[in-house]
């Protein structure tokens, strides 16, 4: 058997406690965030024009919907 780290291990010691872990998964994601490419300011607008579009017209089609039903009622029911 090797002294070596298994696969699964990325190199530190495998006896480290709850809160060395704690601290190790807290470094991992600050090192993953500054990888991290953010978008541009007009990417940022552009995003917010699609998905505001995107649930006005999902507000529209239910509200059809919701009219529709609303008719089909009133005929069924009165």
């Amino acid at each position: 058997m090797s002294n070596q780290p298994s696969a699964g291990t990325s190199g530190t010691d495998t006896k480290t406690g709850f809160f060395g872990r704690i601290i190790l998964f807290v470094k991992q994601v600050i090192a993953e965030l500054k990888k991290t490419v953010w978008p541009t300011g007009e990417q940022w607008w552009t995003f917010f024009l699609v998905v505001l579009v995107f649930v006005l017209c999902v507000m529209a089609y239910t509200g059809l919907l919701d009219l529709l039903f609303g008719w089909l009622n009133k005929l069924v029911f009165a």
